[in-house]
């Protein structure tokens, strides 16, 4: 009989622990990423999420900075902790990529998105619509006499409560302009 009975890799302080230490939790994260405004830039960090099968939720971009030829790129993704870092890592090798922020891991942001809902309906319906869209602090910019086309402005988290909220009354069509993001505070 041996005199220690451990399995091999059966503890955390074993010199023997085989157990990866990785986690397999999905996570959404939200990466800044300042580049050059030049042609091919918006394609170059595309093709990387692409290239390693890495899905993009949203992406937002324009340029931020005339004089210095310089755009944001923000860019909503999902993956492990291990996949954003390779992620990050890799936006910020290619060459005309100036800076890349995790404002997921940062610190708080403030993050919003635009939408536009078109809205189909006739009496209650209509009344209802309306009723909702006040209570989401939605703008009507469009009306006919049988539509509406809302403006609405917040978080994901709104926008698609607001969706779900007005198909059963007749949502139509619906464009969103993907998440604008900054991070709090003075830096």
């Amino acid at each position: 009989m041996s005199p220690l009975n451990l399995k091999k890799g059966s503890t955390s302080h074993s010199a023997y622990n085989l157990r990866p230490n990785f986690s397999d939790v999905e996570e959404r994260h939200t990466l800044a990423v300042l580049v050059e405004n030049e042609p091919g830039v918006l394609a170059r960090v595309i093709g990387l999420f692409s290239g390693r099968g890495y899905n993009i939720e949203s992406l937002t971009v324009a340029e931020v900075d005339h004089t210095g030829h310089l755009s944001r790129i923000t860019v909503v993704t999902t993956g492990t902790p291990q996949t954003i870092n390779q992620i990050t890592a890799q936006l910020g090798r290619i060459i005309s990529v100036r800076e890349v922020h995790d404002l997921t891991v940062e610190g708080k942001a403030v993050e919003r998105e635009l939408a536009l809902f078109k809205v189909q309906g006739k009496g209650d319906d209509r009344v209802e619509a309306l009723r909702l869209a006040d209570v989401f602090r939605a703008n009507v910019v469009d009306s006919t006499l049988d539509s509406f086309v809302f403006e609405i402005t917040g978080d994901v988290g709104k926008i698609d409560a607001f969706a779900e909220l007005m198909r059963p009354i007749g949502l139509v069509e619906m464009a969103r302009t993907g998440v604008a993001a900054l991070s709090r505070g003075g830096k």
